[in-house]
C-alpha cells in the first residue's frame, strides 16, 4: 500500500491555510470598496452643499428681482426714468463752446513672439 506524501493533518492545515488565504484577501477587497464609497459619499455631499448653497443664492436673487426695491433701482440707473415730482437735471454745454469729444481708449500694444523678444534682448534692435 502507498502512503501520501503527506498526511491527513497536514492537508487539513494547507486547506486551512488557503481558506484564511482568500479571507484574508476578501476582507481586504471589501476595505477597499468601503474606502471608495466613502470618498465618494463625501465627494456627493460637497456637491449637494454646493447645489444647496447655489439654489440659496438664486432664490435670493429671485426674490429681489421681483420685488417693488429692483424696479426703482433698475428705473433710476438703466432705465433713466423718473417719478412724478422728481427733478429731472439734463447737463449742457455753454453756448459757443465745442462740444466735448469722448476720449479714445489707447490702443491695445500687439503681443510680440518669442524670438521677437530674444532678438530685442540680445541685439537691443
Amino acid at each position: 500500500m502507498k502512503r501520501w506524501p503527506i498526511s491527513l493533518r497536514q492537508a487539513g492545515y494547507i486547506i486551512a491555510a488557503i481558506l484564511l488565504f482568500l479571507t484574508v484577501m476578501n476582507f481586504n477587497a471589501r476595505l477597499e470598496e468601503r474606502a471608495r464609497l466613502q470618498k465618494r459619499a463625501r465627494e456627493v455631499s460637497a456637491q449637494a452643499t454646493q447645489v444647496i448653497q447655489t439654489q440659496t443664492a438664486l432664490q435670493t436673487k429671485m426674490a429681489y428681482a421681483l420685488s417693488d426695491q429692483a424696479v426703482y433701482d433698475w428705473a433710476y440707473s438703466e432705465g433713466h426714468l423718473y417719478r412724478p415730482g422728481d427733478h429731472v437735471v439734463v447737463p449742457v454745454g455753454a453756448p459757443g463752446e465745442a462740444p466735448l469729444e469722448a476720449s479714445q481708449p489707447p490702443p491695445v500694444p500687439t503681443p510680440m513672439q518669442n524670438w521677437e523678444v530674444w532678438r530685442e534682448l540680445f541685439f537691443g534692435e
